[in-house]
Parts: structure tokens; sequence; C-alpha cells
């Protein structure tokens, strides 16, 4: 008991704060009453949360409580009033939606705040599924969902996930979402500066975390991490970014090569179904970090919105025969490696800082076995590599290669003969290096749980001839 006590007080001290950053708490008093505007419901609050009386067709307590709805379905006759009561120590709220038309289809109601120990109490006068929610802090995020069927018919079947005819589709299936490393565009070999449009489209979709987990990913492209954006020192960007119609949040997006407002965080802040753009002038070559700058920023972040801009310098870089795109992000889950089902964002893990994967593009090993990056012996390599975090420090590390040359926080200036590179979150680097041997070379966070039991792990196959003057094993 004192355990889940323990991680409940966390949970609420992360949701309380998550609150506060989206300005969703506050010391401004509350309106007691709301009206839905629509005759089926009516609807009163108090400041109290005095005990209702259970009974059919009159009144039914549920109680928020753990952050989530006491009660995940409510079946009651027309008539009955239901009293929701906060039983937390934060503040929830109750809407009519689910996070499927949340933001996209009319509310027949809606709360207002509810303090802790507050109660508001609705009645339902006609038949029908009314999905609720609570969207304060994003609660419905962590499963703060249920329904409430009003029904005469006493043993019919409300509309569920269980039920055929009713309901809510089942979740589609999950899809890859690891961005395929050599998927980047290719170097800009132009001698003039240009206007460049780039076209990015934010999506929420089911992907796969790893075997035998899912997890709903937000995503540029609807791949981790987005498409890498490649442009040239002195080039006019058009950025417009869209915001897929299915999406449930508002998205945005802020590229750190931007010298502006937000990094364009400002200009993009676009609702499902709508677009928005900006633009603006590539001045400082190097290699950044994009990300969605949209609160709770930390949470889009996690959820896999990031992805990195290159901006070549004027005279261009110097050829290679490979190159790859990797980025790091840690990710905070209900769920561990080796656990099955689909996974859900902890927010006591997110306060904690304490992901349960950290993973190379988006999902766990995602760059191994048959998605293993691909490379011949005496091949040069690039390799442009970011950590979206949002809160782990990757230390970059290939087991079994030396980087010739690193260009630390994707500086300008280059070091050599370098083992480990720090790449902070939001932050990148890219190193080049020869292979001159064959055999499988892997890529860590040297901060090696995370790597071996976490999921930040990749290989880079190379094959060709061996060199015994390089690397021989003896027996």
């Amino acid at each position: 008991m004192q355990g889940n006590a323990k991680r409940l007080a966390l949970l609420l001290a992360a949701v309380t704060l998550t609150a506060l950053v989206l300005g969703l708490m506050g010391d401004a008093e509350r309106p007691d009453t709301v009206s839905s505007g629509n005759p089926a419901v009516s609807i009163a609050t108090s400041t109290t949360a005095a005990a209702a009386t259970n009974g059919t067709g009159s009144t039914i307590v549920v109680e928020l409580k753990e952050m989530q709805f006491a009660r995940q379905e409510v079946r009651i006759s027309p008539g009955t009033t239901v009293v929701f009561v906060n039983q937390d120590p934060v503040s929830h709220n109750v809407v009519n939606a689910s996070a499927a038309t949340l933001g996209k289809e009319p509310e027949l109601f809606r709360s207002p705040e509810l303090q802790p120990g507050r109660k508001w109490e609705f009645t339902f006068n006609e038949e029908g599924v009314y999905d609720i929610l609570c969207d304060t802090g994003g609660h419905y995020l962590a499963g703060m969902t249920a329904r409430v069927v009003v029904t005469r018919d006493a043993t019919a079947r409300s509309s569920s996930a269980t039920d055929p005819a009713g309901a809510a589709a089942a979740a589609p299936a999950a899809v890859r979402v690891a961005k395929d490393p050599a998927d980047i565009p290719p170097p800009v070999n132009r001698t003039s500066a240009q206007t460049v449009v780039v076209e990015l489209e934010a999506k929420e979709l089911v992907g796969q975390l790893a075997d035998g987990v899912t997890y709903t990913y937000w995503a540029f492209g609807g791949t981790v991490p987005g498409p890498m954006i490649r442009v040239r020192q002195g080039d006019t960007v058009e950025l417009r970014l869209r915001n897929h119609p299915d999406s449930t949040q508002m998205h945005s997006i802020d590229l750190h090569a931007v010298n502006g407002p937000g990094g364009g965080a400002e200009a993009t802040q676009v609702a499902p179904g709508e677009e928005k753009a900006f633009r603006f002038l590539a001045m400082n070559p190097g290699v950044y970090v994009y990300h969605c700058a949209t609160p709770y920023v930390p949470l889009h972040v996690t959820n896999g919105m990031y992805g990195l801009i290159v901006v070549e310098p004027a005279a261009g870089l110097s050829p290679v025969d490979r190159e790859f795109y990797i980025m790091q992000g840690d990710l905070y889950t209900n769920l561990r490696p080796g656990e099955t089902g689909h996974a859900v964002h902890d927010p006591e893990a997110m306060w904690q800082e304490k992901p349960n994967f950290v993973v190379f593009n988006g999902q766990f090993q995602a760059l191994t076995g048959e998605q293993a990056m691909q490379a011949k012996v005496g091949e040069r390599i690039r390799m442009f590599v970011g950590n979206g975090g949002p809160n782990m420090t990757s230390s970059f590390h290939i087991i079994g290669e030396v980087l010739d040359v690193v260009h630390r926080e994707a500086a300008s200036e280059t070091v050599s003969n370098v083992q480990t590179t720090l790449i902070p979150p939001g932050g990148a680097a890219w190193a080049e290096f020869t292979v001159d041997v064959p055999g499988d070379y892997v890529l860590v966070d040297h901060a090696l749980n995370r790597a071996l039991g976490k999921g930040a792990i990749a290989v880079l196959r190379v094959e060709g001839p061996e060199d015994p003057g390089i690397f021989q094993p003896l027996r």
C-alpha cells in the first residue's frame, strides 16, 4: 500500500506541474455553473462533495480518483443524475468527448474545473452513449476516460469495444514508425542560394515500440525521427506545417536553425486539419534539431515529434560514400521492455526523468537484424546523429570504431579520433569514419543500461574482404 501511495503522490505531482505549464490551473475563481445548451442534459455544480443517493433513475456518484474515473462505464436510466466527485488532490474536469473527437466535434457538456473536493452533477434525459474524459493537463492521455450509457432497457448492451454493432472502432494495426536511416536527401550540390519549400505533416498514429508493445506516437511525417530537411547556407526556407485532420492535439515546429521568435513555433501553432507557414533565412551552417513546441512540450517530444535540419556550408560538404540519419529519444511508459500490450505515457516516470525506453529512431532496437544499416569495407561513412530527448543526454559510441572526425554539438569546427561523444537533448553532432574490416559495428548510448536494457542500440553491417593487418582473431 505504501508503494502505491508513493506512486500516486509522484504521479499527481507530475500532473500538477503539467497543468501549471499549460496554464490550466490558477488562483482565479471558476464559475460554479455551466450550461450545456442541450435539453437532454441538466447541469449543476457544488463546492462540497456531499454523498448522493444511489438508485435507478435518480442519482449515482462517480468518483474521480487516482487519475481515473472510478467507473469506466456508467449504465443509467433516462432522467438519472450523475454526480462526479473529485477525490484527487489536483484539478479535473468532465468533458463530453472521446480522444478521437476532442476539439473536432461539438461537446454536449463541459464542466468547469473541479478543484479537489468539489463535485459536478448533470442529469441525462435522453437515451444514448456519452463518451467522457478529463482534458485538464491532458489527463485523458493517461487513460482518464469513461462512458455513460443511458438506456431504458437495463439489459441492453452498451456501445463498447466488445460490441461489434456499436462502438468505437478498434485501434488500427501498429505500423513501423522507425525512420530508415538511409532515407535522407542527397547533398545540396548548388553554388547559389535558392528558395526551398519544405512541407511537413504532423500525424498521430499507433506504432510498434517493441515486439508485443504498441504506442500512440505523435510524429512529423509519420516516422521517428521526422524527415531530414537539407538546405544550403543562404537559402530562404518556406516551411509549411499541416496538422492531419485526425489529430487530437495542436502541434507546431521549432527549428533550432531559425533566427526568429520561437524558432518558428509561434507561427505554427496549428489545429487539426489546418496548415500554417513561415519563412526564414538559413544563416548558419550546421546540423540542428527541430521539434514540436506545443505545451506540454516534453510530452510532444517524447511521443516522437523531432527531427534534424542540415544546413550545408556554401562550399558544401566533402564527398562520402554513405550517409545515415539517427536520432535518440526517451519514452516514459507504463510498460517495460519484455512486457506486452499497448503502452501509454506515464507522467510519474516523466516527472522523475526515468524512461522505460531509450531508443534510436523511435523504436526498441529499431536498427538491428534485417533493419541494420549496410556498408562495404573501405567506404567513408558520415552519420548525422541527433538527440530529441526530451531529457536524457546521449553518450554516443560505435563499438569497434574510432570516429575519425566529429563535429561536436554540430559545430563547424572538428575534433579528431573520438571514442564517445556527448549529445545533449535538443542537440546534434555529425561524424565521419572509414570502415576497414567487415563485421557488425554496434551503435550504443554508452550509458549501457540504456542500450542493453532499454533499447538504444543499432547495427552497422559491413561486408567485404578481411584485413589481418588491421584486425585478426587469434586462437
